[in-house]
This record gives structure tokens, C-alpha cells and sequence, in this order.
């Protein structure tokens, strides 16, 4: 059985990292060692990690960030730390189901080509009651979708969004070899799932494995959207969203060319989606401007092999400049 190792990060995690850590200690499979990497903590969070692990037979490494390094660096700062052959990433305030490791790990042994495994979680609020929700309908991941990532089609569907929470993900370490370093304009989790679709074969199994707790002190949580919620985003400013979409996909395809393996289509996607966003960070101010070249953009495709079709068309026209 290939070793297990947990990745763990924190920040002002008192209120609940407890319950997580004696989540992860009751799983039947066994781990080679933890790593606990906290973003300089105000709070008793070091001290119940310490207490935690002193009653633990395998390794628990706690490195201390000050200045803290922000949520990306923090979790590639745990995961280089590690040294099983897999890996589980780790929130700090969730709760695993008894079941987890061994039902991942299992997945891995049937399947030498899987690179990352995600799962799907029940979402629970702050006092860990559920809420009735489970994390993959919250997002609104569709049948197509979830047959497009079974089928080992991931790629397609990360190229428009990413649809995988590193809460819910173990992976192989040879991906985390490929993944670094993580580039700053990305979150780590939305980073290891696109280099792992690019190059392996990536799945999320449809049962929840993990307790998703979202209250206010999320540094990144589930969020759903309704109609209201939706007009809301459309009168948002578009400045923020579209740099940050275009720092991406400069990334993506920077890095491709450079990652073993990697096959020249995928790197012809990636320069296509950059060209995308580059046209769409583009767009003029005055919106009654921005109609003919979003219609140009409409008729290369691009809006539905890269984003969200008919959405980033309206946003595209409607949303103002901050």
C-alpha cells in the first residue's frame, strides 16, 4: 500500500482545528506523517496542534510562517514538506468522514494513471450542523460535467472553470513535482487540478467524504448563487475578475510548454484560452463599444470552450469599470 501523508494548513484555527486533527488520526488508513503549515496564527493554534500531536506514533512537522505567506504558498510551503506517495490536502475547520483515506487510497491502487482524486463533501455551517447541501450541487457541477470527468475529460471542463476543492483532494506525488512552483495568480487546489488534467487522469467520486464547514472566517468556501445573487455579480466591477483571469491564463501557458510529457495540443489550448482573455480584458469602457468585438469573440467559440458561454457574453457586455 502506497504511504499517506496530510498537508495541512492554518491561520487563527483554534476554534476548530481540533476536531479536524482527531478526524484525520481516526482513519483507518494510516499516515507516514503530517504537516502542519500555519500563516502566522494569533491564536491558540500552534498549541492545540502540539497537544494534538504528542499523542500521535507518526511525525507531525509544524513550520511557522511570519510574515504570513497567503493561502497558494502556504499549501505549497506543507505539501513540498511531506514525503508520502500520496497526499491529502487538509483545510483546517472541516471534518473527515471515517471512510476517507481508505476509500482514496483504494481508487489510487485500481488505478496506477490517476494523478488527483477529489470527492464530494456535505456541507455543514459553523457549528458543524448540515445544511441540507452537498458541495458539487452547490457549485452546480451538471450531469454533463460529471460524466465529462469520469470519462477522463477533465481538462475540458477545468479550461472554463474549476470545478475541484483541494479540501476534498488526495493526490500522487509525482503531480506535485510537475505543479511547482505555484504561480501566484492562482489558488493551489485550481493549480495541482489543471496540471493534473493537462497530463493524467483525474476524478472526483460522487459521494461525500468530508464535512465542508463554511462560516464567516472561510479564507475560501462554497458559495451559492441564486438569481439575486447572480444580478448582483453583474453590476459588479469587471476590472479585479478579468486581470485575475488574465494572470492565470498567462501562467497556464507559460508553464505548459515546460511540464515532461505534455502533449502540444494542450499547449495550443492554453495560448488559445490566453488569446481569450487578453480580447476580454481588453473590452472599451463604454459598453455600447464592447458589442462588436464580443461578438467577434462569440463566433471564435471561445466563450464556451473557456468560461461559461452565455454568462461571460452578458458579463462581458454589462459589467461596468470599476
Amino acid at each position: 500500500m502506497p504511504s499517506v501523508s496530510v498537508a495541512l494548513c492554518t491561520r487563527d484555527g483554534a476554534a476548530h482545528v481540533a476536531e479536524q486533527l482527531d478526524s484525520i488520526a481516526r482513519q483507518a488508513v494510516g499516515q507516514v506523517d503530517w504537516v502542519v503549515s500555519d500563516d502566522d496564527s494569533r491564536d491558540r493554534t500552534i498549541a492545540i496542534v502540539a497537544e494534538v500531536a504528542r499523542g500521535l506514533e507518526h511525525e507531525v512537522r509544524i513550520l511557522r510562517n511570519d510574515p504570513p505567506l497567503g493561502v497558494t504558498a502556504n499549501f505549497e510551503q506543507a505539501l513540498a514538506a511531506t514525503t508520502g506517495d500520496l497526499i491529502a490536502l487538509s483545510d483546517q475547520d472541516d471534518v473527515w468522514h471515517p471512510e476517507k483515506l481508505a476509500r482514496m487510497v483504494a481508487e489510487f491502487d485500481k488505478r496506477p494513471g490517476l494523478l488527483l482524486l477529489a470527492s464530494d463533501a456535505r456541507l455543514v455551517d459553523g457549528a458543524g450542523e448540515p445544511t441540507g447541501e452537498l458541495l458539487l450541487d452547490t457549485i452546480y457541477l451538471g450531469a454533463a460535467d460529471r460524466a465529462r470527468i469520469h470519462d477522463g475529460d477533465t481538462w475540458v471542463v477545468q479550461l472554463r472553470r474549476n470545478v475541484l476543492t483541494g479540501a476534498t483532494m488526495l493526490l500522487r506525488r509525482e503531480l506535485l513535482e510537475l505543479a511547482r512552483p505555484f504561480p501566484s495568480s492562482w489558488v493551489h487546489d485550481e493549480w495541482l487540478a489543471t496540471i493534473a488534467a493537462a497530463v493524467g487522469e483525474v476524478d472526483v467520486l460522487e459521494e461525500p467524504l468530508i464535512d465542508y464547514r463554511q462560516h464567516g472566517g472561510n479564507q475560501i468556501g462554497a458559495e451559492s448563487l441564486g438569481w439575486a445573487g447572480r444580478m448582483r455579480r453583474l453590476r459588479e466591477p469587471r476590472d479585479a475578475r478579468n486581470a485575475r483571469l488574465l494572470a492565470r491564463a498567462e501562467a497556464l501557458a507559460g508553464r505548459l510548454p515546460e511540464v515532461p510529457g505534455i502533449a502540444p495540443e494542450r499547449v495550443a489550448e492554453a495560448a488559445d484560452k490566453l488569446a481569450h482573455e487578453r480580447v476580454r480584458s481588453a473590452l472599451p469602457a463604454a459598453r455600447w463599444r464592447r458589442v462588436a468585438p464580443v461578438v467577434r469573440e462569440w463566433r471564435t467559440g471561445r466563450y464556451g470552450r473557456f468560461g461559461l458561454g452565455a454568462q461571460d457574453i452578458l458579463r462581458d457586455l454589462v459589467q461596468p469599470v470599476g
